[in-house]
C-alpha cells in the first residue's frame, strides 16, 4: 500500500481491510471473543466506505492501466469472505450470532466488490475524460 500506482495502492487498501476483518471474524471464534465479531463489523462498514472516499478524493491521480488486476483481487477477496464466513458458521451455535456473522460475511464480499467496482468505474472516466 506504500508504493507503486495510485489505483494499485487504494486496491491493497480495500484487500487490506478485508483480510484484516476476515482475520477478526477467525480470531473471535477461535478465542470465543465476541468483541472481535464487533471490529469485524466495524471493519466491513468502514473499510470499503474508506476505499470509495479515497476514489472520490483522488480521481484526478488515478491512471488509466492501472486496474488490470482488480477483477482477479476482487474475485479472490470474496472467495475468501465466502469461505470464512461458511467455516465460522459452521463452529457457531445457530441463533443471533450466526446471522451476525452471516450479515459480516454478505457485508465484506459486496463491500469489497462495490469498492473495486468505483475504483474501475474511477479510473475508466479519468481515462475518457468524462468526469
Amino acid at each position: 500500500m506504500a508504493s507503486g500506482p495510485l489505483s494499485r495502492r487504494v486496491l491493497a487498501q480495500n484487500t487490506g481491510s478485508t483480510v484484516v476483518a476476515l482475520a477478526f471474524l477467525l480470531l473471535a471464534q477461535g478465542y470465543a471473543r465476541p468483541s472481535y465479531t464487533d471490529l469485524s463489523l466495524v471493519l466491513s462498514l468502514l473499510g470499503p466506505v474508506g476505499t470509495l472516499v479515497c476514489v472520490r478524493l483522488l480521481a484526478d491521480d488515478l491512471s488509466a492501466g492501472a486496474s488490470r488486476w482488480s477483477t482477479a483481487v476482487t474475485a479472490l477477496c470474496v472467495a475468501a469472505s465466502l469461505a470464512v464466513t461458511a467455516a465460522v458458521c459452521a463452529a457457531a451455535a445457530p441463533g443471533r450470532p450466526m446471522v451476525k456473522l452471516l450479515l459480516i460475511g454478505a457485508l465484506v464480499a459486496l463491500g469489497n466488490v462495490i469498492a473495486a467496482r468505483a475504483l474501475s468505474v474511477g479510473v475508466l472516466e479519468e481515462a475518457d475524460g468524462t468526469r
